[in-house]
C-alpha cells in the first residue's frame, strides 16, 4: 500500500493533472573567475494563481542594496502572480544567520503557506562566510522541516561583489526564481492539503 503522500499524488494525476516532463534537458553551465562552473539551467516556469497565498518574507539588512533588489523582485513577481498585499509579511533580521530563527517565529506565530528567506554572503578574506552561509542553509530546513511549510532559501552566497550583483542587480533574476519556488511550493501544499 503506498504511502499517504503517494496516494495522493497518485489522485491528483489521476484527476488529469499535467506529469512531469520525463525528459530532462542538459544543464547549461557557466565558468566563474575561479573556474567553477555553475548551472543556469533554471526549471520551466509554472503558472500558479497566488489568490489566497500568504507569504511570509524574512530579509537580511546586511547588503542592503543588494537584499533589497531581492525582496523587490520577490515582492514584485509575488503580486504579479496574484497574492494580495495584505497576504505578504515582510520582517527585516540583521544578516543571514538570524534568518532562521525570524523564519522559525513567522512560522509559528503567522502560518503562512510559504516563507522566503534572502540574504546575501560575500566571500571575505575568512572562511566566515562559508560558516554563516552553512548555518542558515541548515536552519532554514530545519525549520521547513519541523515547522511542515515550505521555507525557500534566498540567501545568495557569492565569491565576490560582481557574482552578487550580477544575481541581484543583473541579469540572472535569483528574486523572481526564489518567488516561483515559493509559488509553486505554496501550490503544492494548498494541493495536498484538499
Amino acid at each position: 500500500m503506498p504511502a499517504p503522500e503517494l496516494a495522493s499524488a497518485l489522485a491528483f494525476f489521476a484527476k488529469g493533472a499535467r506529469r512531469p516532463e520525463k525528459r530532462l534537458r542538459p544543464a547549461r553551465r557557466t565558468r566563474t573567475q575561479n573556474g567553477f562552473s555553475m548551472s543556469l539551467a533554471v526549471p520551466q516556469e509554472l503558472t500558479v494563481d497566488g489568490a489566497g497565498l500568504s507569504v511570509g518574507i524574512v530579509a537580511s539588512r546586511y547588503n542592503p542594496t543588494l537584499v533589497d533588489a531581492l525582496l523587490h523582485q520577490v515582492f514584485e513577481n509575488l503580486r504579479a502572480a496574484g497574492v494580495k498585499k495584505k497576504k505578504i509579511c515582510v520582517h527585516r533580521v540583521p544578516g543571514a544567520n538570524e534568518l532562521p530563527s525570524a523564519a522559525q517565529w513567522l512560522a509559528t506565530a503567522v502560518k503562512p503557506d510559504v516563507i522566503v528567506a534572502l540574504g546575501v554572503i560575500i566571500r571575505g578574506d575568512t572562511s566566515h562566510y562559508e560558516l554563516i552561509s552553512e548555518a542558515a542553509t541548515q536552519g532554514l530546513m530545519r525549520v521547513a522541516l519541523d515547522s511542515r511549510i515550505s521555507v525557500i532559501n534566498g540567501v545568495v552566497v557569492a565569491e565576490n561583489q560582481k557574482q552578487a550583483e550580477e544575481r541581484c542587480l543583473g541579469k540572472i533574476n535569483r528574486g523572481a526564481e526564489f518567488a516561483r519556488a515559493a509559488l509553486e511550493m505554496a501550490d503544492l501544499k494548498r494541493r495536498f492539503s484538499k
